[in-house]
């Protein structure tokens, strides 16, 4: 077991006031003889600085008096401490780089930012090299400061290379931070992480305001968000802290639930993936082939109440419900199959042509409208598990599942991610458990899709609380998914706010504190029925921030070890 505490603080512009509250809040974290103590991003001063030569003078260097004294707490106290600085290189140039000190206070490890925020790019460079995974007595820590974590590369690589336990040390005004981007990365790796946020204003009192008028938002968003958590590998948020003031955020764990990455059916997370399918996202940025796409476009979710063969029968009345403008209608994962994986597959086979013959004469009269849905068909030497989308002209296109999964052993995986191009924009087909890597989700993105239809069965709730939902915001891209009920949840049509990029005027909303979560409609258990528009002309703008483009300025030279061959077997626990 392991004692591990998030601190909750305020930084400013004094380094000496700054160096007194990271020992203040390292000292007030004893009364529970923590393992490890996570500190916020920036601690030795907050990211605004008036030139070159102000930021250099502000940061600190590696053998200069903050960090000593840091290493002579970690000393003191005899635990590890993790704290995030603006750092002084030996080149001249200065990282956002986060530090592991050791019980003795020896400095362990050092993992520079690798995706950059906005006018970060001004004053640091990114880093060039991925950071260490680091063994202790009580297990193996990995780190990565903020912006890192809002998109899924850097914190995969470290968990391909064995972190049980991510240190995120935040600099953020965001309330999606907190409720998404960070919960999100512990159980699509099936890790701990310990994230650690500032409180109080992000840059000088004095130019509060006239930065609020310049950036055009509110004042009260000016200010680190809080919440600073510890969350589980199952997604559960063990401790979260307040969203202003200070604190500390503690919570025991046992790191060695981290090392089992089976999901609810035995399959492996990682054993499962299929590194060939993600070299794009090692491949040198280019402008995304986003192609033209509609404003608006209107979905659905669709769940029959039954769930044998006769829910085909289901299929005119539940069409015949939806708005005329629908475009796009999602049903479950083998929702006319019954419970379980079909036994027979021939049977099963054949079950897919009058699935195929009904969903096509449900669409009779509905020339825009497609459905898809995941069927049993043939597939090389035997049956695949199959996302199709069909229109009153029968099948438009078909994908494979890409991934095995332990529940459906029979499918023979496919070996290409398929775009359809629509008239409302360009589509992507995720049957099975592909959505649950985001891996490939990304590569979707990287070649222009606007949306992604998701026939699937849900086997853990963080799927649908957090894992679909960064996939739409970590990407910029439309989300329609559709399970049968778990634990309450269902699937989601996730859009996209059409305001996005900071620093630039919102023509349709204030900043209310949230850069991109989407905008879900939930598909509530026992609705057959589940209707929204999403905006696929919104994917186009990847750019959240000056310098900061989702997909252009993704961390790729860092990125090899999503390509490279899993650990493990498919069922590896």
């Amino acid at each position: 077991m392991a004692r591990v505490a998030a601190l909750q603080f305020a930084s400013g512009t004094d380094l000496e006031a700054n160096l007194a509250t990271c020992l203040r809040m390292i000292d007030s974290a004893q009364v529970h003889a923590p393992d490890l103590l996570v500190l916020p991003e920036f601690s030795n001063h907050i990211s605004w600085y008036d030139d070159a030569e102000h930021a250099w003078r502000v940061s600190v260097a590696r053998d200069g008096p903050f960090l000593r004294a840091i290493a002579e707490r970690a000393r003191r106290h005899g635990c590890y401490i993790v704290i995030n600085v603006s750092l002084r290189g030996e080149n001249g140039e200065l990282t956002v780089s986060s530090m592991m000190y050791d019980p003795a206070g020896q400095l362990l490890a050092v993992a520079d930012k690798q995706t950059l925020m906005g006018h970060e790019n001004t004053w640091f460079a990114r880093s060039r090299s991925t950071s260490e995974v680091v063994s202790t007595p009580f297990g193996r820590l990995a780190m990565f400061p903020c912006r890192d974590g809002v998109t899924c590369e850097t914190p995969r690589g470290l968990a391909l290379r064995g972190a049980q336990l991510f240190c995120d040390s935040l600099n953020s005004f965001a309330l999606d931070e907190a409720t998404l981007h960070v919960p999100a990365r512990a159980p699509e790796n099936k890790v701990f992480l310990v994230a650690a946020n500032k409180v109080g204003p992000l840059i000088p009192e004095q130019l509060l305001q006239a930065v609020s008028d310049e950036t055009h938002i509110p004042l009260r968003f000016l200010q680190g968000a809080g919440e600073s958590q510890i969350v589980s590998p199952t997604g559960e948020i063990l401790a979260r802290g307040p969203r202003q003031g200070e604190a500390v955020v503690f919570a025991e764990i046992d790191l060695a639930l981290a090392d089992n990455k089976a999901r609810a059916d035995g399959t492996g997370l990682f054993a499962s993936r299929r590194p060939q399918l993600y070299l794009p996202i090692v491949e040198p940025p280019q402008a995304p082939v986003c192609a033209e796409a509609a404003a608006t476009a209107g979905v659905a979710c669709l769940s029959p109440a039954a769930q044998d063969e006769s829910a085909l029968a289901e299929l005119p009345g539940l069409v015949a419900a939806l708005p005329a403008d629908t475009v796009l209608a999602v049903l479950p994962e083998l929702f006319c199959y019954g419970s379980g994986s079909p036994a027979d597959m021939p049977e099963a086979a054949e079950l897919a042509a009058r699935a195929i013959d009904a969903l096509a004469a449900a669409c009779a009269g509905r020339d825009k409208l497609l459905l898809c849905t995941s069927l049993v068909l043939p597939h090389g030497a035997g049956f695949s598990l199959t996302a199709v989308l069909v229109g009153a002209a029968g099948v438009l296109a078909r994908q494979p599942q890409l991934h095995s999964c332990m529940r459906h052993s029979w499918s023979v995986p496919g070996d290409e991610l398929t775009l359809v191009d629509l008239p409302w924009g360009r589509l992507a087909l995720f049957p099975g458990d592909d959505a649950v890597h985001p891996e490939l989700v990304k590569v979707a993105a990287l070649r222009g899709a606007h949306a992604i239809a998701v026939p699937f069965a849900m086997q853990e709730a963080w799927e649908e609380v957090y894992g679909l939902r960064s996939r739409a915001a970590e990407n910029r891209i439309c989300v329609v998914a559709s399970t049968r009920p778990l634990a309450g949840r269902a699937g989601l049509i996730a859009t996209l706010e059409r305001d996005f990029t900071l620093m630039t005027p919102w023509l349709e909303r204030e900043f209310d504190g949230y850069i991109n979560a989407p905008l879900v409609t939930e598909q509530l258990p026992g609705a057959t029925v589940t209707v929204a528009d999403i905006h696929p002309q919104a994917a186009c703008n990847k750019l959240m921030s000056e310098r900061t483009d989702l997909l252009l300025d993704r961390p790729w030279r860092l990125s090899r070890d999503l390509v490279q061959p899993s650990p493990g077997t498919l069922a590896s626990h």
